[in-house]
Parts: C-alpha cells; sequence; structure tokens
C-alpha cells in the first residue's frame, strides 16, 4: 500500500524529472515535479507538500551546492514539517551531511539505485507522519540506526549499511546466537556492543573477550574459570567470563584464534550452558548469549581442519558480514562528521569542521583500516587544528596516487585519471567537471558509478 502523502522533486535536468516521475508515480498519492526553483515556494503555498526531494545543485546558477542548502531553508521556513531529501553526486556527499545538520531527513547519490531511492522517500514520510509532522532533522536519517562511534548512534546511508542495519534490528531481540564476520577495524565490537543494547539482555552485562589477546594456553582459564591449585600459579579461585555474561552478552572477538582443542569445550558449553572450571568437577548453569566475531575466513579454516565445522555452524546460525568502508564509501562522510563531533567535545574544540578538501581527501581514501583507522585520522587532525581541518593534516600516505608500475597505462586508467583531477580541481563538483571534459552530466555520473569514485 503506497503512502498517502505528496512527493515534490526539484531538479534541473529535466530527463531526471521525467524518470523519477515513471518511478514514484504510484508510491504517493500525488507528485510534484519541478526544474526551475524559483517555482518553488509558489508551489508549497498552493499545496501540502510532505516529502521534498530536493537537487543539491542547478546547472544555471552556482555550482557549490549552496543553492541546494539555501532552498532547504526557504522549505523549513516555509514548513517545517515538510521531510527533505537531498539528492546529489558522490562528490557532494560532505555537503549533505553538513545539511542534515541543519534539517534535511536524508540523502540519496545520484546514480540512484531504484529501490533504495524508494525505501529512503518512503521511510522519510513515515518518520514525518510518526513525528507528528515535526522535521525529523539528523537523528532520523535512516528507518535503522548504525554501529555507534558513542552511545549515541550515527545513520549509515549506503545500501549495504542499511541492509545490514536491517537485519541487526530484526535478530538483536530474538536472543540467538550472531556471528560477525568483517575486516579488521569494521566495527564489529561496537556492532556486538549495540545488539547487546538492543536485546532483551541490555540490563545484564556486556562481556567482551578478545581471543587474539590471550596466550593459547590460558583460554580456558580465562573463558571458562578455575578453582585453587588447578595449576601452577593458580593460587585462587578464579570465575571465567562464560560466568560473568550470566544474564547478558558473552562477546568472542577474533573467534578463528581459538585452538582447536578448546573449540570442543566451547561448543559443549554454547549448547548445554553448562561450564566446568578447570579443576572442579562442579557443573555450573549459566544463562547467556554468544555473539562471536572473526576476520578470518572461518569457511576456509574449516575446509584447512583449523576450526570445527560443527562450532562454525553452530556459531552462524546468523551470519552478518560487515562491508569495509571502501565498498560503502557513502557512509564515510556520516562517520567522519561523527568522530567530528565526538572530538570536539572531548578536546574541547567546539569551532572546529571540516573544510571541503579534508572531506574530499577522506572520501577519496580506501581506508585499509576501516573505520578504526578513520577514527584515528579524524582525532589526529582534531588534535592538532587550531581552525578549519584542512586536507593538509591529512598524512602523506592518505593521499590516493593512482599506481606507477612503469607499464603502459589502459585507456580506463588514463579515463579514470582524467575524472579524478577534474572533480578534485572543481571541488567534486560534477557538472563544472564534465564540461572541463566535455561530457555531459550524466555521463560522468555512469563513468563515476563505473570507477567506483
Amino acid at each position: 500500500m503506497k503512502p498517502k502523502g505528496t512527493l515534490l522533486i526539484l531538479d534541473d535536468n529535466k530527463d531526471v524529472l521525467a524518470s523519477l516521475a515513471l518511478l514514484l508515480d504510484d508510491e504517493f498519492d500525488e507528485l510534484i515535479t519541478l526544474c526551475n526553483p524559483a517555482q518553488l515556494l509558489s508551489t508549497l503555498r498552493q499545496k501540502k507538500v510532505d516529502v521534498v526531494l530536493l537537487d543539491l545543485n542547478f546547472a544555471a546558477r552556482v555550482q557549490s551546492g549552496n543553492e541546494g542548502l539555501y532552498w532547504l531553508h526557504r522549505i523549513l521556513e516555509h514548513d517545517a514539517s515538510v521531510a527533505v531529501v537531498l539528492f546529489t553526486a558522490w562528490g557532494d556527499v560532505g555537503l549533505a551531511v553538513r545539511a542534515m545538520k541543519e534539517g534535511a531527513a536524508d540523502f540519496v547519490l545520484k546514480p540512484w539505485d531504484n529501490q533504495g531511492l524508494t525505501s529512503v522517500l518512503q521511510a522519510a514520510f513515515r518518520r514525518c507522519v510518526a513525528a507528528g509532522k515535526a522535521n525529523p532533522g539528523l537523528a532520523a536519517i535512516s528507518d535503522t540506526p548504525s554501529v555507534p562511534v558513542t552511545r549515541r548512534p550515527i545513520s549509515f546511508v549506503s545500501p549495504r549499511a542499511r541492509s545490514m542495519m536491517s537485519l541487526v534490528e530484526k535478530v538483536a531481540p530474538a536472543d540467538v546466537t550472531i556471528l560477525l564476520t568483517g575486516e579488521s577495524g569494521t566495527g564489529k565490537s561496537a556492532l556486538a556492543r549495540f545488539i547487546h543494547e538492543r536485546s532483551l539482555r541490555k540490563e545484564g552485562p556486556f562481556v567482551e573477550v578478545d581471543m587474539a589477546t590471550i596466550h593459547p594456553n590460558l583460554i580456558e582459564s580465562e573463558l571458562f574459570g578455575h578453582r585453587k591449585g588447578a595449576f601452577t600459579d593458580a593460587a585462587t579461585d578464579r570465575k571465567g567470563r562464560v560466568a560473568e555474561a550470566a544474564g547478558g552478552t558473552l562477546f568472542l572477538d577474533e573467534i578463528g584464534n581459538l585452538p582447536l582443542e578448546s573449540q570442543a569445550k566451547l561448543l559443549q558449553v554454547v549448547q548445554t550452558k553448562r561450564v566446568t572450571p578447570l579443576g572442579s568437577n562442579e557443573v555450573v548453569s549459566v544463562d547467556f548469549r554468544l555473539i562471536a566475531a572473526t576476520n578470518h575466513n572461518l569457511a576456509l579454516l574449516v575446509d584447512k581442519g583449523q576450526f570445527r565445522a560443527d562450532l562454525y555452524y553452530r556459531l552462524k546460525l546468523i551470519d552478518i558480514v560487515i562491508p569495509p568502508l571502501r565498498e560503502r564509501r557513502e557512509d564515510v562522510a556520516v562517520l567522519a562528521e561523527g568522530f567530528l563531533q565526538r572530538f570536539t567535545e572531548q578536546y574541547n574544540k567546539p569551532a572546529l569542521k571540516f573544510a571541503d578538501d579534508f572531506l574530499m581527501a577522506v572520501l577519496r581514501y580506501p581506508w585499509p583500516g576501516n573505520i578504526r583507522e578513520l577514527q584515528h585520522t579524524v582525532e589526529r587532525a582534531v588534535i592538532l587544528s587550531d581552525g578549519e581541518i584542512t586536507a593538509t593534516m591529512m598524512p602523506d600516505r592518505r593521499v590516493e596516487v593512482l599506481p606507477d608500475n612503469g607499464q603502459p597505462r589502459s585507456l580506463d586508467e588514463i579515463e579514470r585519471d582524467a575524472i579524478v583531477k577534474a572533480l578534485q580541481k572543481h571541488g567534486g563538483n560534477q557538472v563544472k567537471a564534465a564540461r572541463e571534459l566535455n561530457i555531459t552530466r550524466q555521463t560522468i555520473y555512469n563513468k563515476m558509478k563505473k570507477y567506483g569514485l
């Protein structure tokens, strides 16, 4: 059943308007399209509009995105109940994030994904209704909250991250075993804590154990506890981490490092919810939920005989894959802004903000260290900066350089390099870059998608 509201789309490209009209006509009761922003306010005075899809740039005017911000402010001044969703290209993501702080509900990247765009617009309308027609603002960017940088969640905008968080919301209250997989630094620990805080066990303890930091000879004592005299240096009784998690969640990070001989004991504990401390015959019942995480390919370890198949299938009852930042670069600016807010508060530098060139450098870098590396980069910039945070505050190694291996470059490499340089020259503005390259704006959108820009 489609929403009952009215959607207004403002974009200077008539082909884009025609495509969107075909896509969204059945999604709202009424659809209004405008290609001239000068008609916007008069249209809003004549019609009660619930959601506006607003382009950040207009070809006939200034191409910095500032005009989109201007019309965002005018819309909200006219009617603060309107949910404004920004329509922007990749290079404007940093500006879009700032716009959300000023009242925008969400943003969608061009070229758009049909299903994703439809979902964002419908979600914006539902949130507007649920809030009693109050403008949702930054606190409600997404239907699904994200991995928190602090206890306050930051919303993701990429389709992959939204899909992941939709699954998280479904399984968090279910009290089932969950396996989190992803590269180092993707936020597995933060996501595990988030799941705990959304579970029925949120009032219980959250016990985290990093298996990679424990000596193999001490793992069973650490997990299951021991009695005095169980082994050399066991001078007192010790309560294991499993028992400490009673009533709450046990999070075993880097589970792939668990030795084979300990995997059988862990499997038995997970299946029976009973634990026997080392040096004791006493069996203790423990009610806990298990979340495990790894940056290893456990299926491959199973094939190699390095991980028990029965434990693997027990753990992956629910398998949540956290994508690396290079595969969801729409989220980088949102996360960076969240870290900026966190560290400006921590270091008492409330006036600091990102310059556009810093955001562009952040967006172009592939972030092999993922969220952890991004966090450290922003923290370092905040510490070293006394004014606006510019690209000069990025470490030299984070300046992306196309590979130079002495081999002849392909046409694709030359084309990609030309597009990157044009975007850099014009601050990420696709229209100006397209004009310099003598191609259409739609062509540069398609090329950016092709090359992952």
